[in-house]
C-alpha cells in the first residue's frame, strides 16, 4: 500500500518535512483559492526547475506569493491544471484514513437521499477528491481516477473505498476525457473482486436500467439525470416519446413507467440499444417500447420526411462543447438539434433539450435552444430548468461543477 504522504516544509517553526512547497505568482488570485476555488491554472504558479522535475500527481505545500501556506495540494506540471487543493490544512496526511473520512462523508449524504446504493457515490471536487468520481451500483463500484493524484494513490483510495461501502468488486474506468489531458492512460483494470459477467440491473424512477459496468459509456449509467427523468416521466402518461441519444433508455424507459403509451430510443450504439431493449424487456414494457440504431441528426430528418409525431421529445446530446475552444461550434450543434426536433413535437407537446457540456453555461445554452426552435417555426414557453441530481452536488466556487442542463418547453 502507498504510504502516507505529509506536508514537506516547516510550519510554523517546524523541522525539515519531505514534501516540496511550491509558490503562486503575484498575479495569481489568492484570495479565491482561500475562499474555496480548489485548482491553480499553469499560468499562476511559479514553475522554477525544481517544480518543473515533480513527478505528475505530487503532492506539495502551496503558498501565496508571500510563502504564507494556504493547503496540501497535488502537482502536475503536464496539465493546465497545475496544482490541485487536496486539503486546507497543510498538516492533512494523505493515507487510507484520509480517503476514508472524505468517502464515508459522502457516503452520509448519499444514503440520506436514497433507499437503494445505485448513485453517483464520489462527486469530485465538491465531495472533496479533485477529479475523481465513483459511481456505485451496489457491491460493486466504478471509479475513475481522473487527475494524477488520484491514479498514483489508487490503492489507499481503493482500500478506503471497501472498507467504507463494503463493496465487493471496485472497478477502475481509465475512459474519462481529462485523463489525456493529465497524461493518463486509457487502460482499464479490476482493483478488487471481480468483474460483473452481466449488466447490472439498476431502478430508478419505476423503470429498470441495464448498466454495462465494463463496456459502456462513462461508468455504464448516466445517474445525474435521474430527476430530470422523472420530471419527463410526470408528462408522459398517455404520451408518445421520442428519447434521441437515448444511451440505454434513460428518458423513454422512466417515461414508459409512468404510463407513456409508447417510446422510440434513438441512438448511434447498438450495444446501448440492446441494453434498452433489454431494460424495457426486464420492466414489462417492451411492447410498446421500439429502438431505431442511427446518426440522431439524421434520424430526426428522416422522421420529419415520414411525418412522424411525438407528443414528448427529449434530446440528451454528448458534450458538443466539452472545452472553450470547442464552444462556438458546440453551441451551433445543440441549435441544430432544437431546430430538428421541435417539429416532430405536437401542437401543446413538450421538447425537452439537455447540454452536458462544461464550456456552454446555462444562459448560453438556452439561447441556443430557444433560437433553433423558432428557426424550425414554432414558439413556445419554458416550463422548467432541470440540473444533475443531488448525488452530483455542485462547489459553488466551481462553474465547472454545474455542467448539466436540461430545459423543458411546451410548444
Amino acid at each position: 500500500m502507498t504510504a502516507p504522504l505529509t506536508p514537506s516544509r516547516p510550519i510554523d517553526g517546524g523541522s525539515e518535512s519531505e514534501l516540496p512547497a511550491v509558490r503562486l505568482m503575484p498575479k495569481a488570485n489568492a484570495r479565491a483559492i482561500r475562499h474555496g476555488f480548489p485548482w491553480v491554472y499553469a499560468n499562476e504558479l511559479v514553475t522554477d526547475r525544481r517544480t518543473r522535475k515533480l513527478t505528475p500527481g505530487a503532492l506539495a505545500l502551496l503558498e501565496d506569493a508571500e510563502r504564507q501556506p494556504m493547503g496540501l495540494v497535488s502537482v502536475n506540471t503536464n496539465s493546465k491544471i497545475i496544482a490541485r487543493m487536496l486539503d486546507r490544512d497543510p498538516a492533512a496526511v494523505i493515507d487510507q484514513a484520509w480517503f476514508e473520512r472524505h468517502i464515508r462523508r459522502a457516503l452520509r449524504l448519499r444514503e440520506r437521499l436514497y433507499d437503494a446504493p445505485f448513485y453517483r457515490l464520489v462527486h469530485a471536487e465538491a465531495d472533496g477528491l479533485p477529479g475523481v468520481v465513483i459511481d456505485r451500483f451496489d457491491d460493486t463500484c466504478v471509479v475513475q481516477p481522473n487527475a494524477a493524484w488520484a491514479e498514483a494513490l489508487i490503492e489507499p483510495l481503493c482500500a478506503a473505498l471497501v472498507a467504507v461501502t463494503g463493496a465487493t468488486n471496485v472497478l477502475k474506468n481509465a475512459g474519462g476525457r481529462t485523463r489525456a489531458l493529465e497524461g493518463l492512460d486509457d487502460v482499464n483494470a479490476v482493483l478488487a473482486g471481480a468483474a460483473p459477467e452481466k449488466p447490472v440491473p439498476v431502478r430508478m424512477n419505476g423503470a429498470t436500467y441495464l448498466a454495462d459496468v465494463t463496456g459502456g459509456q462513462k461508468t455504464g449509467i448516466f445517474y445525474d439525470q435521474r430527476p430530470n427523468h422523472a420530471f419527463a416521466a410526470n408528462l408522459s402518461r398517455g404520451a408518445r416519446v421520442l428519447d434521441v441519444f437515448a444511451h440505454v433508455g434513460g428518458f423513454s424507459l422512466a417515461a414508459l413507467a409512468s404510463g407513456a403509451s409508447s417510446a422510440l430510443a434513438v441512438d448511434g450504439s447498438g450495444p446501448a440499444l440492446e441494453l434498452a431493449q433489454g431494460g424495457a424487456e426486464a420492466a414489462g414494457v417492451a411492447d410498446r417500447f421500439a429502438t431505431r440504431q442511427g446518426d440522431a441528426f439524421d434520424v430526426l430528418a428522416a422522421l420529419r420526411a415520414e411525418g412522424a409525431e411525438f407528443d414528448v421529445v427529449i434530446c440528451d446530446p454528448p458534450a458538443f462543447a466539452p472545452a472553450r475552444p470547442a464552444l462556438e461550434a458546440g453551441l451551433r450543434a445543440y441549435e441544430r438539434v432544437a431546430r430538428l426536433a421541435a417539429p416532430l413535437v405536437a401542437e401543446g407537446g413538450i421538447l425537452g433539450l439537455c447540454s452536458c457540456s462544461h464550456a456552454a453555461d446555462l444562459a448560453q445554452f438556452r439561447v441556443a435552444s430557444v433560437r433553433g426552435i423558432g428557426r424550425a417555426g414554432r414558439h413556445g414557453v419554458l416550463l422548467h430548468t432541470g440540473f444533475a441530481g443531488a448525488d452530483h452536488p455542485q462547489l459553488p466556487q466551481l462553474a465547472e461543477s454545474g455542467y448539466l442542463k436540461s430545459l423543458f418547453f411546451r410548444l
